[in-house]
């Protein structure tokens, strides 16, 4: 029954998206890599969730929450701070621009060596952090559930390679042959699915801890350890101990917000789909209703591991990412757990598609038609995009397995890593929108400056600070880097942002109240479990 139900989704979720790119041009850029510049807002929404929640956040924050509390939602609270940035401020000007690629924007305001040096590090980025962590949390998850080993009759550790082998090279095939279209249809039903599954596991369980009503179950669990639920921690941050401080709420004001706009208003596999929208509208209604999402998605990435720890104690402390495959066994009933691996599995497809999808992109744009082949047709850079995803897919697959027993958990073990690429890039970024002032050589030194000094502080020197802390003074010390190097350097002509012409700009009438409905939500949300 479970593989049968696992089968009937699977197999609806692909004819579905097949059906739908029945008439699409993919044989063109705008058509392979933006969708044909036609998605909607409930599709942008769709996909970005299921872009940026996978297997990592169900298998890592869940079991982050179970080991250190509720403080890690501001992950995802805070987003819909950084969602509303992303459309009120930079999706009006990318898409008025009519970028194909963030770092397209970055040869417009500077020059081309700064748009090659931040394409090269997003797929750097994607290759070595992103992609095999996504691969390996999910093979982890199928293999709890479905026990993969013993239907095989192989090791647990051959079980987990023969997953990740599985699902990379079916995550490879729709990015490769579908596009971004067929990644963003895929991910509207697949988010969907991950929504009603997601919110079943916690149900399920409460609903058998209070004998039948999920609000005595909630009492119980909240009662069995209400410190876990309070997301303001004690822990600053800063001295001795400061490395192993999860989420000090004093994070919220350095690094964090600096992490989460470059995420969500920067991020090219994110961003991508802004730029797909058939019109400012839509890219604000989907960025904005992607805002509400992320302030629910809690509930299940959050509230599942505060579950476990009710369920388990403190016996999986030396090991939380097998709380939530654990808890999944636990409360699902047998003819749910094909539906909900098949949700997992979209999940998984779909962040790793983006993030292929986004690199072959980059790579067939920004580095192949730039450097390689300037004349390149769009038939050709469709090609070149093609085989970039199968190559960093083959990459991605045999790096996965060696991310497996991170100290402090795999989704921060992602966060740690990503701080390499994400503050570089988005001081960078930033200054091109804000500081006229900043050059190309400036830019330059910025980015390579915040590279070496992230690396340097928190893996060479260890200073006993939170990594997120680092981000925050390593932003502010780029923006100085590139102002004085900028100030000693030649003066450039001021940018200045023209009008492509592709899309309709109206934006959204309820852009603005929408927006403030989020920020209000979010700021009460603190307030409220901030006095737990």
């Amino acid at each position: 029954m479970a593989l049968l139900t696992f089968l009937l989704f699977t197999g609806f979720v692909a004819f579905y998206a097949t059906y739908k790119l029945r008439r699409d041009k993919l044989n063109t850029k705008d058509g392979y890599f933006l969708g044909g510049r036609s998605l909607t807002g409930i599709v942008i929404a769709g996909s970005l969730l299921l872009t940026n929640i996978s297997t990592e956040h169900l298998v890592g924050m869940n079991g982050s929450a179970y080991r250190n509390g509720a403080i890690i939602v501001a992950w995802e609270v805070t987003s819909a701070l950084a969602l509303v940035i992303a459309a009120l401020y930079f999706a009006p000007r990318y898409l008025k621009m009519g970028l194909t690629t963030i770092p397209e924007f970055l040869e417009k305001r500077f020059d081309g060596l700064t748009r090659t040096f931040v394409a090269l590090l997003l797929i750097i980025s994607f290759v070595a952090t992103l992609l095999p962590i996504v691969l390996y949390t999910g093979a982890l998850n199928i293999e709890a559930i479905f026990e993969i080993s013993e239907l095989l009759n192989v090791t647990q550790s051959e079980g987990i390679w023969i997953t990740i082998l599985v699902v990379g090279t079916i995550g490879a095939i729709y990015a490769i042959f579908g596009g971004l279209k067929m990644v963003a249809y895929t991910d509207t039903i697949n988010g969907f699915g991950l929504l009603v599954a997601g919110l079943l596991v916690p149900i399920l369980a409460l609903l058998s801890i209070g004998d039948g009503n999920v609000f005595e179950g909630m009492t119980t669990v909240f009662n069995h350890s209400p410190d876990k639920f309070n997301v303001v921690s004690d822990e600053s941050g800063v001295g001795e101990g400061a490395r192993s401080a999860i989420l000090p709420f004093e994070v919220l004001f350095t690094g964090l917000m600096i992490n989460q706009i470059y995420f969500w208003t920067m991020h090219q596999s994110i961003i991508q789909r802004v730029l797909g929208a058939v019109n400012l509208k839509e890219a604000q209604k989907g960025l904005l209703y992607t805002g509400l999402l992320k302030i629910l998605v809690p509930l299940v990435i959050v509230l599942p591991g505060l579950i476990g720890f009710y369920y388990f104690g403190e016996s999986l402390y030396d090991n939380p990412d097998n709380v939530y495959p654990l808890l999944v066994k636990k409360v699902l009933p047998l003819w749910l757990t094909g539906f909900f691996v098949a949700v997992m599995m979209g999940a998984i497809l779909s962040t790793f598609n983006s993030a292929l999808n986004s690199a072959a992109t980059v790579f067939s744009l920004d580095v192949f038609k730039k450097y390689i082949q300037k004349d390149a047709s769009d038939k050709k850079l469709v090609i070149i995009g093609k085989s970039t995803s199968a190559i960093l897919a083959v990459l991605a697959i045999g790096i996965a397995p060696f991310v497996a027993n991170a100290p402090d958990g795999l989704y921060q073990l992602l966060q740690q890593l990503n701080g390499i690429f994400f503050i570089p890039i988005a001081s960078v970024i930033i200054a091109g929108f804000l500081f006229p002032r900043v050059t190309a050589i400036g830019a330059k030194a910025g980015l390579m400056f915040g590279l070496v000094f992230y690396v340097v502080m928190y893996y060479i020197i260890e200073v006993n600070l939170h990594f997120i802390h680092i981000w925050g003074i390593e932003f502010v010390l780029n923006i100085l880097v590139m102002h004085v190097v900028s100030a000693f350097g030649k003066k450039e002509e001021r940018f200045i942002m023209k009008d492509a012409g592709i899309l309709n700009l109206k934006p959204w009438r309820y852009a603005k109240p929408f927006s403030l409905f989020l920020v209000t939500f979010t700021i009460i949300l603190y307030l409220v479990l901030g006095n737990v």
